[in-house]
């Protein structure tokens, strides 16, 4: 009977050992298998007796062929002398050593993990070193790529977090009550998050003007496609752009509904876009926004004012005017290059 204590040793036996072998089963089959094994898994395994002279090799590609052709070393100097160092002593210590290796190619950089294996003999000795390599290029790239989208997950956010937070200030500076302040600063913080909807959507690119503005507007018409009459070029705005553009067109939409053309059903506002020529004395984007309003005063500054005139602009590197003159509205914002692309 087995003591408690053996069943455990045999339960913490290594789990790559063979524990049963079927009679029909032979060595060279199952060397075989090994072989294909290591094949598909494009891992290379490479044996050397104590002074490093190789012994047998099996799936060795470039660069690892160098070391099994004589004459041909295509390792870096330095690697290799890395690599060597490291058998030399596992077969001083007999403890096995892990390697990250990156080896410049005509690709860019092609990343293996090394793991180097003493080999005993039945006396214990040492007498030879496994080593076996793995490339991990897509690996590394995709956890490379991935810290970038982190790092820039993280950017934006701290930006978008800046945006609410003068969202915030500025809104409360031009509530006169706490349920102004709210029922404002829910509509821009939507607003925001309606136009980071499209910047999302499109893995961060941005966002087209027309789908932005319609977007905005929508949220305050029943019928976008009558109450919006958009014309001009339609060009992709940058993440940036779009937010801050997409808070203009949320204030004047809003104001709209208030006092302007959208507070009648029959009302429709004009979206024009125009791309001026790199002749053109400031090429950029001229956006234009227009409608007919009701007898609206301007005796006060309100954050919609002060955001369509300086906020959004400043953040742009723009200009903008918004002008009323009797019973027409018009806000022209002039947007540089570097905010926006043409398809």
């Amino acid at each position: 009977m087995r003591s408690k204590a053996s069943g455990k040793d045999d339960r913490n036996k290594r789990s790559d050992e063979v524990i049963a072998m079927h009679p029909a089963e032979s060595g060279m089959q199952l060397g075989r298998a090994l072989l294909h094994a290591l094949h598909n898994a494009g891992i290379s395994v490479l044996y050397q007796d104590r002074e490093t002279k190789t012994v047998w090799a099996r799936n060795m590609h470039a660069p690892w062929a160098s070391e099994t052709a004589e004459g041909k070393d295509l390792l870096p100097p330095a690697q290799a002398k890395r690599i060597s160092a490291a058998k030399r002593r596992v077969i001083e210590t007999g403890k096995a050593e892990h390697l990250e290796v990156g080896i410049s190619s005509g690709d860019g950089v092609r990343w293996f993990q090394i793991w180097v294996d003493a080999d005993r003999s039945d006396s214990g000795e040492v007498q030879g070193v496994v080593t076996t390599m793995v490339e991990t290029t897509e690996q590394k790239r995709r956890e490379q790529t991935l810290k970038t989208l982190l790092r820039e997950v993280s950017h934006r956010s701290k930006n978008l977090l800046a945006i609410i937070q003068s969202i915030a200030t500025q809104t409360g500076r031009y509530s006169e009550t706490l349920g102004d302040f709210l029922t404002r600063f829910r509509g821009r913080i939507q607003s925001l998050a309606s136009s980071q909807d499209l910047v999302t959507s499109s893995n961060w690119r941005g966002a087209a003007l027309h789908e932005l503005v319609s977007g905005q507007v929508a949220r305050y018409s029943a019928d976008p496609s009558r109450s919006l009459r958009f014309d001009g070029e339609n060009p992709y705005l940058s993440p940036n752009a779009a937010l801050h553009i997409g808070l203009a067109m949320h204030e004047l939409a809003v104001n709209s509904v208030s006092y302007g053309a959208l507070a009648h059903p029959d009302g429709h506002v004009n979206v024009s876009a125009r791309i001026a020529t790199e002749s053109d004395a400031s090429p950029g984007l001229l956006l234009i926004w227009t409608e007919r309003i009701g007898a609206a005063r301007r005796d006060e500054k309100r954050f919609g004012s002060v955001a369509l005139e300086r906020v959004v602009p400043a953040s742009l590197n723009g200009t903008a005017a918004l002008e009323i003159d009797g019973n027409r509205l018009e806000y022209r914002l002039t947007i540089p290059r570097g905010n926006f692309e043409t398809e």
